[in-house]
């Protein structure tokens, strides 16, 4: 049995509000106040420790002055969590069976005795906020939910979990009022978390063990991006030792959606997790060119590992013909066979090319040597053999040839040679066809694009660095390594910060003479870091060479895998998981499906499922949340004033939506169409925010001008989508359904040509 109240609010709201007992809110406000004073209480305690360690003066040995920095970054951090936690810090509560009362919120909170005044919602003890039905109640008698405006209580909504009422399957919505006030709520140019909403299906899969690889498949508005930044935060809560120090990878389909996604792990009390998307994966390289589909369904194909491997063995080659040098008046010979040989031997030991080059110049300085003694008379000794071993590797014509034979390489060389020079393609890739391999040639000069990534990340595991300085220098480093956790720990033991860092970070940040980087910094500037966890959104765009850069980032295969291949706009992307995944996972991988779309209204979700049904994409089985009146909306127009139309429709969105307080429209159109409609909204006196080049959308304007592409993974109270048909054309019936399926209030659909089927009304 479910009992809703909640309180009128003198201020506007974005949902019904009948009245409550005044003497509730006034419980829960004493509650909320004890919990907010605690709040404060910490802030002030953390930045009078951040103001003291500031105000040392950074004198005394290096170890002191590390010691300060560290201490600063700590304070720091742990301020920018407790400010970053100020929205809805306590939204539940749970009342036990046994008769224990609960809060859960944003993060845990004590008092000075040490008493529980608030769960995290990450907790296990928080666990049944979320799951708790009536069938499966789990001790649970009454779930409240915290309807607050900022300190204030505003309202509260029950739900008795009373099995004499009947069951509450896992479908159900849980706190259906708080959720259906949270979907109504007008967008802003981010996104916001559903810690306080997290439904029951939901949390199963945020709650999911970390070992494996787990795909979340849902369709448009199962809540996919959001669950996948909630499960991330959860699993550095829950797995803290084991993830601090390697870190969670988060990688998304555009700079424009983590610009959108960038607030919600804050809030939710995390700030260490790496965000990049594939065209950033590289570390320092700029992949800002636009590639033709059919040239990304190339270079995404898995065969372009072998085409890689091929290239850099094209360039450990054996001469044609012997080579003479003369040393101090010796005669000595670069033979064709001595080559084929140190090359073959070279191969076995299965090292990165650059790596393995120094074992091939070894075996040759050995052959040459072997040539060079055969001449001298007398007999040499050990000394005097690695003397000439050293003048063979001083002279410059043996350098030439052995570098002919085994030349130093970068992966842009490589990838820059082969699209360059014909020749050098035909050699690596003999089993492609004339025109596969027509697609990928251009000038040397040309910018990367983002399906270069993959192949140069591949390049660069064939090619490796000399790491010889690498491998002194951390043998120096390990030296100390011990002292400096020793002392890491009894710093922790004599402050009483053990809560906040472990010795092993602290003894990261001692290291050097200032601050050094955190996890994430450090992980993101290092293109061979590994991860404890890797989350992938929009996963089903990623190509086979993709999944291969991926996944060298996490050997324990430990993965989140998030998307809809309804939805799969890439040439190169996934049809299905099975073929994505068991190529590159060995079929080990688990699924689970979201099945309720949150963010579409009932009619929109609908005409889009249709549609998608029609044209034969892999639709998800999905259930809206809602109805919402007129919701989707067609107009019909002459295709003479369609750009007019359009134009107005979303003026009058944007102008609606600013008189009742806010929200965010987009404008969906064919890239081609850009101009024009700029063009008839200047014209209007309405400003719109546009990407004709592909760029990051200012997400914070009132209304946005998008392709479908620039659409993926957002949403927006209201969209006015231009010629579906031209969208289909243009872009696939993958694009068309990813532009319907943004809008959360209204869908306005204004078409000159014939509707595609299922779009009728």
């Amino acid at each position: 049995m479910t009992v809703s109240t909640t309180v009128a609010n003198p201020e506007p709201t974005d949902g019904p509000a009948p009245d409550a007992p005044a003497d509730q809110l006034t419980a829960e406000q004493s509650v909320l106040d004890i919990v907010y004073d605690r709040l404060d209480t910490l802030r002030g305690l953390t930045r009078a420790r951040l103001a003291a360690v500031r105000r040392e003066r950074p004198s005394g040995s290096p170890q002191n002055r590390s010691e300060r920095d560290a201490f600063a970054t700590l304070y720091e951090d742990r301020l920018a969590q407790l400010e970053a936690v100020e929205e809805r810090l306590a939204f539940g509560r749970l009342d036990l069976t046994e008769g224990e009362r609960r809060y859960v919120g944003r993060i845990g909170l004590t008092d000075t005795e040490q008493t529980p005044l608030l769960t995290d919602w990450r907790a296990p003890a928080a666990q049944a906020f979320y799951r708790a039905t009536a069938a499966h109640p789990d001790g649970v008698r009454r779930r409240r939910h915290l309807i607050t405006a900022g300190r204030r209580v505003t309202g509260v909504e029950d739900e008795v979990l009373d099995l004499s009422e009947g069951t509450d399957e896992l479908g159900a919505l849980s706190g259906e009022g708080a959720l259906l006030a949270a979907l109504a709520a007008g967008r802003t140019g981010r996104m916001g978390d559903i810690v306080a909403t997290i439904q029951a299906e939901q949390d199963f899969v945020i709650r999911a063990e970390l070992g494996g690889a787990l795909v979340v498949q849902g369709g448009p508005g199962t809540g996919k991006t959001a669950v996948a930044l909630h499960r991330a935060a959860y699993l550095l809560y829950a797995h803290r030792r084991m993830l601090e120090r390697s870190g969670v990878l988060l990688v998304g389909p555009s700079r424009t959606f983590l610009r959108y996604i960038d607030q919600v792990l804050p809030s939710l009390g995390e700030t260490g997790v790496v965000t990049t998307t594939i065209a950033e994966l590289v570390p320092g390289l700029q992949a800002t060119g636009q590639e033709n589909p059919d040239t990304a369904r190339v270079k995404g194909r898995r065969q372009m590992a072998e085409v890689m491997a091929r290239a850099v063995r094209a360039r450990q080659r054996v001469p044609a013909a012997p080579v003479r040098i003369t040393v101090d008046r010796i005669v000595v010979w670069i033979r064709p066979d001595d080559v084929a040989a140190a090359i073959a031997r070279t191969r076995r030991q299965h090292r990165p090319h650059n790596l393995a080059r120094i074992s091939f110049v070894r075996d040759m300085l050995g052959r040459l040597a072997d040539q060079y003694v055969r001449q001298l008379a007398g007999t040499v000794d050990s000394e005097d053999r690695a003397q000439v071993i050293e003048d063979l590797r001083s002279e410059r014509d043996v350098r030439v040839a052995l570098n002919l034979a085994w030349m130093p390489l970068t992966p842009e060389g490589v990838l820059g040679d082969l699209y360059a020079k014909p020749w050098r393609l035909a050699e690596a890739a003999p089993d492609m066809s004339e025109a596969d391999r027509a697609l990928l040639v251009r000038d040397r000069h040309a910018p990367w694009t983002p399906d270069d990534v993959p192949l140069l990340d591949e390049l660069a595991e064939l090619l490796g660095e000399d790491d010889q300085a690498a491998k002194a220098h951390a043998k120096a480093q390990a030296e100390v390594r011990a002292g400096e956790l020793e002392y890491a720990r009894h710093v922790l033991a004599t402050t009483g910060a053990g809560d906040l860092v472990s010795a092993e970070m602290l003894a990261d940040r001692f290291a050097g003479s200032g601050p050094s980087l955190t996890t994430a910094e450090r992980a993101a500037a290092d293109r061979s870091w590994t991860y404890g966890h890797v989350v992938v959104d929009e996963a089903q765009e990623l190509s086979a060479m993709a999944w291969r850069a991926l996944l060298r980032r996490v050997p324990t295969r430990s993965l989140t895998i998030v998307g809809d291949v309804a939805q799969t706009a890439s040439s190169a992307g996934a049809r299905s998981w099975a073929q994505a995944l068991d190529p590159v996972l060995a079929g080990s991988w688990r699924l689970a499906q979201l099945t309720v779309n949150y963010r579409t209204p009932a009619a929109i979700e609908q005409a889009a499922t249709r549609f998608a049904t029609a044209a034969g994409l892999p639709v998800s089985p999905l259930t809206s949340a809602r109805e919402v009146p007129d919701a989707y909306q067609v107009v019909q127009v002459d295709e003479a004033q369609i750009v007019t139309e359009v134009a107005q429709i979303a003026d009058g969105a944007a102008a609606t939506l600013l008189a009742g307080g806010g929200g965010r429209v987009a404008l969906v159109a064919d890239r081609s169409w850009f101009d024009a409609l700029t063009a008839a909204l200047t014209a209007l006196g309405r400003s719109v925010a546009a990407t004709p080049h592909g760029g990051a959308a200012d997400l914070d304007a009132p209304l946005v001008l998008l392709t479908p592409l620039q659409s993926k993974g957002l949403e927006f109270d209201v969209v006015v989508l231009a010629e579906p048909a031209l969208v289909l054309e243009h872009g696939g019936p993958g694009d068309l359904y990813v532009a319907l399926t943004r809008p959360t209030q209204r869908l306005h659909l204004v078409h000159s040509r014939a509707l595609p089927s299922g779009l009728e009304v």
